[in-house]
C-alpha cells in the first residue's frame, strides 16, 4: 500500500471514530436521564388523585320489595251507543263531574215514540177486549179458548209496547255511576251505529293499584298491608295504599302472582293508567351501615372500598392517602348498599374516582359535587 492511499483513508477513520464517540456520549446522556427519572419517580410515588368522600354512618333500614304497577279506576267504562241513530242532545262537557242518572247523550227516538203510541193503542184495545171476554166467560157466554186468545193478545200487545220502550231507553244514555267524564268523541247531529264509543267515564276518588310479585315473596304479603309508591307526574310526593286483594293463583309462565291495593284519591290527582314505582316494607327496622354503591370496587377476588387515612412516606413524612379495605356486602336499594362487615362507623371512604386508586395512593379530597346517595332516587337520578 502506497503512502498516498494511507493518507487518503485517515480522514475517513477519523470521522468514524468521532461518530462512535458521539453515539456513546448520547447514549450515556439518555441513560443518565432515564435512571434519574426512575429514581425520582421511585422516591415521589404516584401523583395525588382527586376523589370525593363520605363518612360511614349508621342508618335505619327495613326490608322491602320493589316493583312497578299501574293505577286503574275503582269503576270505569267506555260508554257507547246501544242503538243506531242521530245524536239530538249532549248533556255533558268533556272532563266534567257527573252524578249517577245524569243524562249524557240522547239519540233521536221520534220514530220509536210514534211506534210506541201505536203499540199502546193496540194494548189498550186488547185490554178492553180481554175485560169483555172475561165478563162473558163468567156468564158462560164465551168459551175458554176465546178467553185464552184474548189473554194472549193482551200480553203480546204489552210485550210490543215494552220492546219499543226498551229501544227508547237504550237511545237515552245516562251516567251509570258518579264519576268524571273523559273527552267525548261524538258531536251533535252525528249518526251513531251500535257500539260506537261516546265517552269514557271513570270513578277516580277511589283507585286500584295493580302489580305483580314473584312467587317467593308470597309469604311476605297480606291483606291490609301498606304500600308506598311514587309517580313521575308528582316527583316529590309519596302516595300510600292498602293491599285489599291477592290473587288465588300464580301465573305458570312468569311465576308471579297479582296483587291489588286500594288508594284514596280524594284530591283526584292520580289518573287511570299512570305508571307507579312501588315499595312494600316488611319486617322490623334494623341499624345498618349503608354507603354509596359508587364507592365499591368490585373484583373477582373480593369487593373492597378505599378508606382515607394518613400514610407514612419512605422518608418518614406523612401524607393523606387511601388503604384498600375488603368488605362483605348486603342488600342494595337505590344508590345505596349495605356493608355487613369490614368497615367501622366514622371511617371516611372514597365515593368516586376509585378506578384510579390503589393501596397507599395519595389523594386530594374535593366534595363540592357528590355522587348519588339516595335510598329512593328519582328515575332521572338513579
Amino acid at each position: 500500500m502506497t503512502t498516498a492511499s494511507i493518507s487518503n483513508k485517515k480522514p475517513m477513520i477519523l470521522m468514524i471514530i468521532l461518530f462512535l464517540l458521539f453515539v456513546a456520549g448520547l447514549g450515556a446522556t439518555k441513560y443518565y436521564q432515564i435512571t434519574s427519572a426512575m429514581a425520582a419517580n421511585a422516591h415521589s410515588g404516584p401523583p395525588p388523585q382527586a376523589i370525593t368522600t363520605i363518612k360511614v354512618t349508621e342508618s335505619s333500614w327495613a326490608d322491602e320489595i320493589s316493583t312497578v304497577g299501574t293505577l286503574s279506576p275503582s269503576q270505569g267504562v267506555m260508554l257507547s251507543a246501544e242503538e243506531d241513530g242521530n245524536v239530538v242532545k249532549i248533556g255533558f262537557e268533556s272532563g266534567a263531574e257527573v252524578k249517577k242518572g245524569d243524562l249524557l247523550v240522547q239519540i233521536d227516538t221520534s220514530v220509536e215514540e210514534a211506534q210506541l203510541q201505536s203499540a199502546q193503542a193496540r194494548l189498550e184495545l186488547a185490554r178492553i177486549n180481554l175485560k169483555r171476554v172475561q165478563g162473558l166467560y163468567t156468564k158462560s157466554a164465551m168459551s175458554e179458548s176465546s178467553l185464552n186468545n184474548a189473554v194472549s193478545e193482551a200480553k203480546a200487545a204489552e210485550g210490543d209496547a215494552n220492546a219499543i220502550k226498551a229501544i227508547i231507553e237504550r237511545k237515552t244514555i245516562y251516567a251509570p255511576f258518579d264519576g268524571r267524564t273523559g273527552i267525548r268523541v261524538v258531536n251533535l247531529g252525528q249518526y251513531l251505529q251500535k257500539g260506537t264509543p261516546i265517552v269514557p267515564l271513570h270513578q277516580i276518588d277511589l283507585m286500584y293499584l295493580d302489580f305483580s310479585i314473584p312467587q317467593q315473596n308470597l309469604s311476605l304479603l297480606h291483606v291490609g298491608q301498606e304500600v308506598e309508591f311514587s309517580v313521575d307526574v308528582y316527583e316529590e310526593k309519596i302516595f300510600k295504599g292498602i293491599i285489599t286483594a291477592i290473587d288465588t293463583e300464580v301465573n305458570e309462565a312468569t311465576r308471579n302472582f297479582k296483587v291489588q291495593a286500594t288508594v284514596q284519591n280524594a284530591d283526584k290527582k292520580l289518573r287511570p293508567g299512570i305508571f307507579a314505582n312501588i315499595r312494600i316494607l316488611y319486617g322490623d327496622k334494623k341499624s345498618v351501615m349503608a354507603i354509596p354503591a359508587s364507592s365499591i370496587n368490585y373484583a373477582p377476588y373480593g369487593d373492597s372500598v378505599y378508606v382515607v387515612t394518613k400514610i407514612k412516606a419512605p422518608d418518614g413524612s406523612e401524607f393523606e392517602g387511601v388503604k384498600q379495605q375488603f368488605v362483605q356486602l348486603g342488600a342494595s336499594r337505590g344508590d345505596q348498599i349495605i356493608v355487613a362487615s369490614g368497615l367501622v362507623i366514622g371511617e371516611e371512604i372514597a365515593t368516586s374516582g376509585i378506578f384510579k386508586l390503589g393501596p397507599d395512593f395519595p389523594v386530594i379530597i374535593n366534595n363540592s359535587v357528590q355522587p348519588g346517595n339516595e335510598r329512593n332516587p328519582k328515575p332521572e337520578d338513579a
